[in-house]
This record gives structure tokens, sequence and C-alpha cells, in this order.
């Protein structure tokens, strides 16, 4: 007979993490096709730990756009390009721009119930080859209802009229959106330079030249020339393409382990799930659930904002972590320290799996116990995830 596992037994723990670079919408990496490109990650992960693929008992990924190349369950199709076992399962999921990130909570979850010992979690997204919006389908009906419309008082659900409604409510002024797009340049061009991604990322070698660094890194930008680009969503508003995310294309993956099976394969633990919440907020503003779901989970955790040693806040828009950082009072030094989706791109699934992956590494590189990454997503919801350095 054996015994029932203790919570400490059934632990999630992240064993490796991998991204690729984050390719610029019609870059380096459009030629590739997403499932190659999710292969590639998963190839990565095993070349790596030296695990044997048969070994992991699920696949969960994320992908947004689910149509075309992306279609019919991209997870299992990546699987299977891989060239692993056809006994590895796998499944793909959607919730918008935390997909891959709801994966990694999927994940952990299955290790904790007891339902997996080994599992990958991550995400693809190719916006060049599945442009946003393709999901939609012409003739095939409206994503919302007229019950939605009018509870709502709205015809659509609009991001980017979001993030003009968030710059509203927290008075951040165009400049201020500005400067904090800069410092995301600044900061992730400091990475790149000193290597600091040179470990979380495997190069890609597509028809062309080999892709090995992420392509949306800009220097030298100014406020004036930020100043000059055409605001995208209100003739008088202050967001624009200078202060919002990049389309980009991109794949990002983690191994998940219970700390036996890992012991048993000989992997070191990086980190582990500390917390995950998700947490739903006003669908019309849409872009404010990270500071619930911050909340939420750090009142889950028993921490607070001051243990924090790092925060990944996924920059859809200059103001959401603008506006997350106001009400969470944390550290701006502490947030997005190696810069973020303005600089880096945003591949919308693959992006929670690269912003964990790259969370990971930080923590393991600066010795900084915990970090938290949270995200907006569509429909007005966030994830929001604690994970904790492991000796």
């Amino acid at each position: 007979m054996t015994s029932t596992p203790t919570p400490a037994d059934r632990d999630a723990v992240v064993v490796a993490a991998v991204r690729t670079p984050v390719g610029r919408r019609g870059g380096g990496l459009s030629g590739t096709h997403a499932i190659d490109l999710s292969a590639h990650v998963l190839t990565a992960l095993q070349e790596r730990t030296g695990i044997d693929p048969a070994e992991v008992d699920d696949v969960v990924w994320g992908c947004v756009h689910q149509v075309g190349e992306q279609g019919l369950n991209i997870g299992r199709n990546a699987v299977l390009s891989a060239g692993w076992p056809e006994s590895v399962p796998a499944t793909t999921l959607d919730r918008q721009c935390g997909s891959s990130q709801q994966a990694v909570h999927f994940a952990a979850a299955g290790l904790v119930a007891g339902q997996y010992d080994l599992v990958v979690a991550g995400g693809v997204e190719m916006m060049s080859r599945v442009p946003i919006g393709a999901t939609l389908g012409d003739g095939l009906g409206e994503p919302m209802s007229a019950a939605m419309r009018e509870r709502y008082g709205v015809e659509h659900f609009n991001q980017g009229i979001g993030a003009e409604m968030m710059a509203e409510r927290w008075s951040l002024s165009r400049t201020r959106l500005d400067e904090f797009s800069l410092r995301s340049h600044e900061l992730a061009a400091k990475a790149a330079a000193g290597g600091v991604f040179d470990d979380e990322i495997a190069p890609v070698a597509p028809p062309g030249d080999p892709v090995t660094a992420d392509e949306g890194i800009r220097l030298g930008g100014t406020l004036a020339s930020l100043g000059a680009i055409r605001p995208a969503f209100k003739p008088d508003g202050v967001i624009h393409a200078g202060n919002a995310s990049q389309i980009s294309d991109g794949a990002a993956a983690l191994l998940l382990a219970t700390p036996a099976k890992a012991a048993e394969l000989g992997l070191t633990p990086m980190a582990r799930i500390h917390t995950s919440v998700v947490a739903g907020d006003d669908p019309v503003m849409m872009l404010g659930a990270p500071i619930p779901a911050t909340r939420k989970a750090l009142a889950r955790s028993g921490l607070g904002v001051g243990d924090i040693g790092c925060f990944e806040v996924n920059e859809a828009f200059a103001p959401v972590p603008l506006a997350w950082l106001a009400e969470t009072g944390a550290d701006l030094d502490a947030l997005n320290p190696n810069g973020g989706a303005i600089a880096l791109g945003h591949p919308l699934g693959a992006s929670g799996a690269r912003i964990m992956t790259t969370l990971v590494h930080h923590l393991r590189r600066t010795g900084t116990r915990y970090g938290l990454q949270t995200m907006c997503e569509g429909g007005g919801m966030a994830n929001a995830t604690i994970v904790e350095l492991l000796d």
C-alpha cells in the first residue's frame, strides 16, 4: 500500500525554461511554420535536460488565434513535429494574452493534484502568418451577443480604447507613457548587450539567416520621435505604436515536475510555482485586471509587495504597468527590469511562457527569492503567478 502524497511531495517545480528570440512582424521568424517553431522549443527542452520525451505526461500549449496553421490543436501537432513519441498527449488553450501563463497554471495544478509527474507548459503565436482577428471568421457570426452589447453599452470590446480609458482614469499623460516606453527599450537593450537573455534563448535557424536575438529592441528613440507618431485609436488620444506592445512571432516552453520526479531524472529545480491565481475585471476597459490579480495572489500567498524582488507586468500598452504601479505601490526599479513587450514584443499565445522564462532566469541569475508575473487578457481578465527561487 502506498501512502497518500503530502502537499510537499506534490509541489510543482520548474526544471527548465526556454524561448525563441522574439521576431518582428515580417522579420526573421516569419517564414517558419507555427508548428515547427513550437517544436523547436520542445526540442530545446529535451536537449537541455536530456529527458526521454516518453516520460512527459502532457503538453499544455497556449495559442490565441487557433486557425489555419495554428488550428487543430497545435500543441499536439508540435509534439508530433518534434518527433516525440505518439504516446505524448497535448492540448491547446486560449485565455487570450495570458494563454501560456494559464498553461503553466494548469500544468502546476496537475502536478500538485497527482495527475502529472512531468509536464510541459508553453505557447506560440506567429502574428506575421496568422494575423490579429483571424479567428473572427467572416460570415460566421459576431463574438458579442445582443445581451453582451446591451449589458455594457458597446458594440465591440476594443483593447486600444481600453488603454485610452486607463490612461485617462490614472491621469497618465502621453509624455509619461512615452517615457516608460523609452525605458523599456533601454532596459532591454542593456540586458541583451550584457548577455542576460543568452541562457533562455534557443536560436532559430529558419530559411535565411539564423535568428539569435530579439528583433524588436530599438535604441536612439526620443520623446520627440515618439511624439511624431499618430495616435492609433482616438484622434486626440495618447496610445500609439510606440507605447504599445509590438506585433511579434515567438514560442516558449517550460518543463515542470514534482520534486521527486526531478530528483529521479537528475534535474535541478530552478524555482517552484508558489501561488497561481486568475481574476476578472471590467471587460470594457479590459486591461485593469492585473491589479486585482496581484492583490489576490499576494493575499493567498501571505506575502507583501515588499517581499517580491521582481515584478513582470506585461506591457501590452504602457498604461497597464503604470496603472498597476500606482495601485500596488511597488518599486519601479523592480518592475520589468529587463524591459518588456514594448521593446521585446508580444507574441500573444507565447508571451506568458516567454515572460515566465525570463523571470525564472532572472531570479536564478540575481539570487532574488520571489518574483511575480501578471498580464492583462482579453475579456478583462488576468493571471498572476508568484514563483520562488530554489537553491
